[in-house]
Order: C-alpha cells, then sequence, then structure tokens
C-alpha cells in the first residue's frame, strides 16, 4: 500500500517522535521500574491516546489505515507505551459498534477528561473461554449491580472509564452476556493485584474489582444478553491493530540487527558480509513487509464497509508470530551481546511474546481462520 500525503505525514511526525521521545529513554524507565508519565503527557499532546476518537466528538477522525498504521510506528519504539495509548481504542470499540448518540457523548467526554480507558472482558477463569464469565449484572430498580473480578486488565489502575462484560443471565453461557459503559470514581470499584510482567512493562496491567457497583440501565450497550456479539465484534476489529503491533517489534528487530551486523568485526570483517547472517536478516525484512501488508489490507476492508473477521485473524496471527520470530532471530545475529541488557534486543524478545497471547490467542485466531477456509471453499 502507497500511503497518501496526509498520512504519510502524520506516520513521519509520529516516527520522529519515536525516534527523539521514546527510543532513547524507555530503557531507564523499565530498569528504574517507573512508569514513564512524561513519555505519555507528551504523547497526550499528540493526541495518540485518542486515536479512534471520531470527529464528531473532537478527535482528529482516523480511518482504520492510519489508526493501524500509527499504532506500528508507536509499538517500534515500545510495546508497552502503545498498549498504553491504542488501549484506549480496544475499550472504545463496544461503544461504536452498540452505543448510542448519548453512550458515545458520555464515553467521549470522560475519555478526553481522564486520558485512557480500559476494556474488562478476562477474568482468572475467562480467558480465551468468554462463555466462563463470572462477573454478574443483576437488576435493581433502574439499576445494575455488577459484581466481580476482571484480570490482566491494561489500564487498569489508570483508566476513567471501562467497558465491561458481565453475565445477566448466568445459564444461557456467551447468551446471557451483557455489556456496560462504568465510570472508574462509581462506589464499589477498586484496582487488585498489578501484575509484574516479563515484557510490555511500561504498561500498567491489573486486576479490576467490581463490589455490588450501581451502574445505571441507561449504561448498558446495545441489548441485553448480546453482549457476547460485540465483544467478538470489537476483538474482530482490534486485532488487525495487534498485528501491527506485531510489525513495529520486527521492524525495530530489522533495523537495530542491520547497524548491529554492519558494525561487528569477526575474521577481520563485518559480520554482515556472511552469508548466513544476510540470510537471517532477509527473512526479517520479507516477513516484516508481508506481515505490514497484512494488517494493512484488513484495515482497508474495514474502511471499504466490507467483512474482514478473516483477514484481521490472519493479520494478528502472521504480524505478531513475525514479530516473536524476528526478535528471536534478531537475538541470534548479535549473539551474546543480544541477550544483554545493554543493547534492547533482549527487551524486544520479552516484549513480542505477549502480543501472540493477549487479544485471543494465535491458536485462537488459526480456528477462526480455519473455520472461515471451511464457509469459503466448499
Amino acid at each position: 500500500m502507497i500511503y497518501d500525503a496526509e498520512t504519510q505525514a502524520m506516520l513521519d511526525l509520529v516516527r520522529d517522535f519515536v525516534n527523539k521521545e521514546i527510543i532513547p529513554y524507555v530503557g531507564e524507565y523499565e530498569k528504574n521500574n517507573e512508569f514513564a508519565w512524561p513519555i505519555l503527557h507528551k504523547a497526550e499532546q499528540m493526541g495518540l491516546n485518542l486515536l479512534c476518537l471520531p470527529e464528531e466528538y473532537g478527535g482528529p477522525g482516523l480511518t482504520n489505515v492510519q489508526t493501524f498504521a500509527i499504532s506500528e510506528e508507536v509499538a517500534r519504539g515500545d510495546i508497552g507505551i502503545g498498549t498504553t495509548l491504542i488501549a484506549n481504542c480496544l475499550a472504545s470499540y463496544p461503544v461504536l459498534i452498540a452505543g448510542n448518540d448519548a453512550q458515545k457523548k458520555l464515553w467521549f467526554d470522560v475519555l478526553k477528561e481522564k486520558g485512557y480507558a480500559a476494556f474488562c472482558l478476562t477474568e482468572p477463569n475467562a480467558g480465551s473461554d468468554a462463555g466462563s464469565v463470572q462477573t454478574t449484572a443483576t437488576e435493581d430498580g433502574d439499576y445494575y449491580v455488577l459484581n466481580g473480578t476482571k484480570s490482566f486488565i491494561s489500564n487498569g489502575p489508570i483508566a476513567g472509564i471501562y467497558t465491561v462484560l458481565a453475565s445477566t443471565k448466568k445459564s444461557a453461557g456467551i447468551m446471557g452476556l451483557t455489556a456496560f459503559i462504568v465510570e472508574r470514581d462509581r462506589p464499589g470499584i477498586s484496582i487488585g493485584k498489578e501484575e509484574d510482567k516479563m515484557g510490555m512493562r511500561l504498561s500498567c496491567t491489573s486486576e479490576v474489582i467490581f463490589d455490588n457497583v450501581r451502574v445505571p440501565k441507561d449504561h448498558m450497550l446495545g441489548k441485553k444478553n448480546r453482549g457476547f456479539k460485540y465483544i467478538m465484534e470489537t476483538l474482530d476489529h482490534s486485532r488487525a491493530g495487534v498485528g501491527a503491533f506485531g510489525v513495529g517489534i520486527a521492524q525495530r528487530v530489522v533495523e537495530e540487527a542491520t547497524r548491529y551486523a554492519k558494525q561487528r568485526k569477526q575474521f577481520g570483517q563485518p559480520v554482515s558480509n556472511f552469508q548466513s547472517v544476510q540470510n537471517l536478516l532477509a527473512d526479517m525484512e520479507i516477513k516484516t513487509q508481508a506481515a505490514r501488508q497484512m494488517y494493512l489490507h484488513a484495515a482497508s476492508l474495514m474502511d471499504a464497509g466490507k467483512p474482514f473477521s478473516a483477514e484481521s485473524a490472519i493479520a494478528k496471527t502472521f504480524g505478531t508470530d513475525t514479530g516473536m520470530e524476528c526478535a528471536v532471530n534478531g537475538v541470534q545475529v548479535m549473539g551474546g551481546y543480544g541477550y544483554m541488557k545493554d543493547y534492547p534486543m533482549e527487551k524486544l524478545m520479552r516484549d513480542a511474546k505477549i502480543l501472540q497471547i493477549y487479544e485471543g490467542t494465535n491458536q485462537i485466531q488459526r480456528g477462526v481462520i480455519a473455520s472461515a477456509c471451511l464457509k469459503k471453499y466448499r
């Protein structure tokens, strides 16, 4: 895909920000176990936390191609920073899909004021199996009362508003799930365990606990017991963006590994002269470019209003597998130095792994893709 002039100008601006304000500093924040608020505040000034805000609600009104391409650039700098910023899109999709005008205004007004939102689906016993959600929403007059614990919630501690999936009919499994908008300042909401992660350490991930949280009925998104449908549509949409994150990591790996290979000398010459190293670099570049076209294709289908579920799953699977494979091979190119924290490669390798897991494991994605094949090729 060739970007138009407006899109390319935005990407150049973001890349410059990533090069100057993210890449030089993230290693130190991670080493000191500090949350990178100074970087995030600068990103907020650029509107990078509001990429999915529609123009009618004061946002940039970006296309999906633009949003995902920007996501790749931010992830190239750090996926912890990227996840913190782009998780706002994941949390916003159910509102965009099922919300009415009043709900959208409420949601985006709070998002603009508070800066961050979170998507509350996963629970200790409900990951890929959304039908095992134990959080309940019980009717009480003009309210629903929410009780339960959500886990592994990106932005959980810093979000000002949540989209929450809860059971309104336990006996119905996934057909008894309902989606809600829940403001952070409602009584009964607390933050539980904050996770100590292997990678993606510059995002905050925690439990969010709902203890008799009263939510007005007009905060229910769409129809009662239809929440699973909205959440699946949300994940269909967002998965291509996770693929873009994988491409961002892969692109950074190619850049770092190539620079290192040209500088590192063994046997009297740069290791970039050795065919085995060239093959690793070539394969990384091939797969990175291919993965980029996959997520852009899925985004183009979204923008055209055409079906994209399978293409989004393909983009997520290939993009994140590519990010992981490139990170492993990048370490190999750098040898022992690639394993050391003095260089960025070991961090990229740790960061890449989560992308194969969150927003639907790649094993689940392959099931989605296979199902699409079985319907398509009869």
